[in-house]
């Protein structure tokens, strides 16, 4: 069974940055797979953040973080990165990383694989 882990998550304050990471355990796996970030707030459904092919030649960013934050993948440490710059309060969320072989898209539903998530909370 595949295995993705999150890291990077933090605490920071409005205005601030940090870079999260998704390591995969299998790299034939991973160098095949559609990366994608989502996100969770209390009582909230599960939102699309940002998703990247294989390749990384197509990418696509939620409105809310398009300009503010940076995916990108490193096929050879089978790492997919989120760099999130001038953060908000509302960015706060647990944060997940998805994987899927062929679906390239914004529901949740639609990627198999999920690491366990890393909290970020960006103060005010």
């Amino acid at each position: 069974q595949v295995q993705l882990v999150e890291s990077g998550g933090g605490l920071v304050q409005t205005g601030g940055s940090l870079r999260l990471s998704c390591a995969a355990s299998d790299h034939t796996f991973f160098s095949r797979s559609v990366m994608a970030w989502f996100r969770q707030a209390p009582g909230t459904e599960r939102e699309f953040v940002a998703r990247i092919s294989m390749t990384g030649d197509r990418i696509a960013y939620a409105d809310s973080v398009k300009g503010r934050f940076t995916i990108s993948r490193d096929n050879a440490k089978n790492t997919v990165y989120l760099q999130m710059n001038s953060l908000k309060p509302e960015d706060t969320a647990v944060y997940y990383c998805a994987a899927d072989l062929s679906y390239f898209g914004s529901a949740w539903t639609g990627y198999d694989f999920w690491g366990q998530g890393t909290q970020v909370t960006v103060s005010a």
